[in-house]
């Protein structure tokens, strides 16, 4: 069902689009910490959603990137799920001491001895910051909003889907997108993307990725429960000594209108590759279009002026 889709502030999405009584918004929380990297919602999204493999650049096969662990680099045309494996070097609690009751490990790796070294000298080389990505389902969809065919629709559930079978490829979504999201296959020229499992969820049944996660890394439900949990786990991380906990997508007065998918992360936004401040690409597009109405008039103004001045002469 296509509708209207507001530009900016807090909305309920799926009424905006002109649902009547729609159920409750759904959506993901992906809490980082407990992520351990195993991929396995990689495997059953592409499972379920019977997506190609991933080509590794220059081979005709898939397999490891030759960097870290992560053997997909990105979310694409045919990876709607990303497991990101971030390396980061941190400091030795000698210069560094751990917080008093807290051991000197960090979340996503263990602290590692040096061989002949005494308790007292253990150390942290690297820590891996592990997050699985997705599409965001923004409140404020940029994607939705530029697509000439009515291919992406806003469904009853909140999120943003792709009807491929009537996508001209004209791409127009994909440099429209403020997360990089979305994509198109070489191939067809079609674009695809994370569908939040919309078949699943009109079976009532949540969907693949979530139900494969192991450590409920990946949190499936109302959206209001989501950002109520997400609210308390960033509470009890603090309480604890993990004072770099915070939530990314979940404020309804960002730029975006807050996100359908949201995230714990344990740094910065630009560290897992996100943007620190992402604003729906088409919030000013009416604007623009008055001010290019304005200009528009003025020319001609301008032109009907000077030929009735040329007349006169």
């Amino acid at each position: 069902m296509t509708g209207r889709n507001s530009l900016y502030g807090p909305v309920d999405p799926a009424p905006d689009a002109g649902y009547v009584d729609p159920p409750a918004r759904k959506g993901f929380f992906t809490d980082t910490s407990v992520c351990i990297g195993c991929k396995a919602c990689e495997v059953a999204c592409k499972e379920w959603n019977l997506l190609p493999a991933d080509d590794v650049a220059g081979t005709d096969h898939p397999g490891l990137l030759g960097m870290s662990y992560d053997n997909t680099g990105a979310l694409g045309a045919s990876t709607w799920r990303h497991v990101a494996f971030i390396e980061q070097p941190m400091p030795s609690p000698a210069a560094a001491p751990a917080p008093p009751g807290r051991a000197p490990e960090f979340l996503g790796m263990p602290a590692t001895t040096l061989p002949g070294a005494s308790r007292e000298h253990q150390r942290t080389d690297l820590r891996w910051l592990m997050s699985s990505d997705v599409c965001k389902h923004c409140t404020h969809a940029a994607c939705l909003d530029v697509c000439p065919t009515g291919s992406l629709f806003r469904t009853e559930f909140g999120t943003v889907v792709v009807q491929q079978d009537i996508c001209n490829g004209c791409g127009y979504c994909v440099s429209a997108c403020p997360y990089g999201v979305i994509d198109r296959r070489e191939d067809d020229g079609r674009a695809w993307k994370c569908t939040l499992c919309y078949d699943r969820l009109k079976g009532n049944l949540q969907p693949a990725c979530a139900t494969a996660c192991p450590t409920q890394s990946i949190q499936f439900g109302d959206l209001d429960d989501l950002r109520e949990r997400a609210v308390r786990r960033v509470d009890e991380l603090h309480g604890t000594g993990v004072t770099e906990a915070r939530l990314y997508g979940h404020d309804e007065n960002d730029g975006v209108g807050g996100d359908g998918a949201f995230f714990l992360l344990l740094d910065e936004p630009e560290v897992y590759g996100l943007p620190p401040d992402p604003v729906v690409t088409t919030r000013d597009l009416p604007d623009m279009w008055r001010r290019a109405a304005v200009a528009g008039a003025a020319m001609v103004a301008a032109t009907v002026a000077a030929f009735a001045a040329g007349s006169r002469r």
